[in-house]
């Protein structure tokens, strides 16, 4: 297996989207940077709807990412909700496997 990518879109108020921003990479991105098998976090926006944001998760395998125990997602979750609030909603999860990665 290769790079596994984690796809997170998430409706954020866009008022609060650059607080919301910030607050995951001080929270959510420290904290699975701690954990094995984690390469690295894009945080996409829309310039054409201010309401979503998009976060790719590299994993070096699904096993590095599928073995941080639901305990330690839950409290980084509840950490995350206390800092942030009630501003936003998961819309969509996905799973890719990167197979081909080009240079230029």
């Amino acid at each position: 297996m290769g790079v596994v990518i984690e796809f997170l879109r998430f409706k954020v108020e866009a008022s609060l989207r650059e607080s919301y921003i910030h607050k995951d990479a001080e929270i959510w991105t420290t904290a699975l940077a701690k954990h094995p098998g984690f390469l690295g976090k894009e945080v996409w926006t829309n310039p054409l709807e201010s309401t979503e944001v998009i976060f790719i998760i590299h994993w070096e395998t699904k096993e590095h990412w599928k073995t941080i125990p639901a305990a330690d997602l839950e409290a980084i979750e509840q950490r995350f909700k206390q800092a942030v609030g009630d501003i936003y909603e998961l819309v969509e999860f996905r799973e890719y496997q990167v197979r081909k990665f080009l240079h230029n």
